[in-house]
């Protein structure tokens, strides 16, 4: 797809702004927020860095100083973090020729024009998510993605130049300006180009960026691989990263959790089969998709010893994404391999065998087929499907589910989430109340 531009947006420290977009309170402060069960730090403001906090480090070392430091904890809200994406996502696809959706907090898009107008898009773009989402973003504009991805770091660590305005771009800027960037910056700075690729570097004589840029890509290979050969070429304005239409889309769905207790019945893991069945079964048809085989494990902790992990692969009658026809393969799946009275610590739903939904056929051979719980073959009921999607729509992804996957409070089995704010744009008992 050939287009003048690309941009690279990207939310800044994007779970902690999610929080302080509807908790002003937060601003200013120190605020990390904490992964499954509240273990360790996998998001920080920038005051939590300042406090040398590092991502990984363990909640239970830092909880005793957080008072004396100020330090505000969030457990992970995902409800809230994966519809803000979307409304983020949605709202910058207005603003480009096309657009790839890169992770859950950044996306490229194509942009059309001379470079300042491709730059003053930018600069509207970045105004729009702050004024209708409240959060902050940098755009970094290039002619490949690499260099797009180097113009958002410029972008993002430049926060007080008023020059840059959380908008750089590559191609408006002066190429003597752009040059000592590169010189100034480790190679490692490079999307793709990692700790040991760069020790490797640096004793082959490349350091910079910019002596990266200059190196010869067929020597580069030679002694790396293809990959960092493209990057060399990407980094001298030649496009070698497929667009978004030229890209296979994922190859498995999965939704996998630690429990805050352990799992020790049948009845237990059945209510989680059939809660992570359908949250997989939800992101599959988010993606457009349709899966084959479902694949459930469940494991014990390393400290229970050998032998504690079960898992079965199981095929669909027909590709699809139908909730019921999932969950009911999860269920029967996770039954037929559960040992009563093990200590489960975590468990997990991957469904595989991919495919663009609407291409469905009948499973003939390579596959064990499976009866679900109720003796049924896990034939859609596509009403009830249908209900199911139209109500979620209208209230939320977590509105409505089958059995146990529909109720509001889960077993005392999920995510320890002590310090969880509430899902302000998916419940309704939860919508935010402003006062005036």
């Amino acid at each position: 797809m050939v287009t003048d531009h690309l941009a690279l947006v990207d939310v800044n420290n994007f779970y902690v702004s999610c929080e302080r977009a509807f908790d002003p309170g937060l601003e200013n402060r120190p605020v990390v927020v904490l992964s499954n069960n509240d273990g360790c730090v996998v998001a920080r403001s920038p005051e939590a860095k300042a406090l040398g906090l590092k991502t990984g480090m363990p909640w239970f070392q830092i909880a005793p100083q957080a008072a004396q430091w100020g330090l505000v904890a969030r457990s992970s809200n995902y409800e809230l973090y994966g519809d803000m994406s979307a409304r983020v996502m949605e709202l910058l696809g207005r603003w480009g020729t096309w657009q790839q959706v890169y992770s859950i907090d950044e996306c490229f898009i194509g942009l059309t024009g001379t470079p300042q107008q491709a730059l003053q898009a930018g600069r509207e773009a970045r105004a729009a998510v702050a004024r209708h989402l409240g959060l902050p973003v940098c755009v970094g504009i290039a002619s490949t993605k690499t260099l797009a991805k180097f113009a958002n770091h410029v972008a993002k660590n430049n926060p007080h130049d008023a020059r840059i305005g959380g908008v750089f771009s590559m191609d408006a800027a002066l190429p003597a300006f752009v040059d000592r960037l590169m010189e100034r910056l480790p190679a490692t700075e490079v999307w793709g180009v990692g700790r040991m690729s760069g020790e490797k570097l640096e004793r082959l004589g490349i350091r910079s960026i910019a002596e990266l840029r200059s190196a010869d890509p067929a020597w580069i290979r030679s002694r790396f691989s293809v990959v960092l050969e493209r990057t060399v070429l990407e980094l001298s304005g030649v496009p070698c990263i497929p667009d978004v239409d030229e890209q296979a889309g994922p190859a498995q769905v999965i939704f996998s959790r630690s429990f805050s207790r352990p799992v020790t019945t049948g009845a237990d893991m059945d209510d989680v089969m059939n809660l992570y069945a359908q949250r997989a079964a939800a992101r599959l048809a988010v993606q457009g998709q349709q899966a084959r085989t479902v694949l459930v494990t469940a494991g014990t902790s390393r400290f229970s010893g050998p032998g504690g992990s079960v898992s079965r692969s199981v095929a669909l009658p027909r590709a699809t994404a139908d909730p019921i026809a999932i969950t009911r393969a999860a269920v029967g799946a996770m039954r037929s391999v559960l040992r009563e009275g093990v200590p489960y610590t975590r468990a997990g739903v991957m469904l595989s065998g991919l495919g663009p939904a609407g291409t469905g056929q009948e499973m003939l051979t390579g596959f064990e087929d499976i009866e679900g719980p109720d003796g049924s073959d896990g034939g859609p009921d596509r009403h009830l499907e249908d209900v199911l999607e139209r109500v979620r729509g209208r209230f939320g992804g977590t509105s409505i589910g089958l059995g146990p996957g529909g109720l509001a409070e889960q077993g005392t089995w999920t995510m320890r989430r002590e310090f969880a704010s509430p899902q302000y744009t998916t419940r309704f008992s939860e919508l935010p109340v402003v006062r005036a």
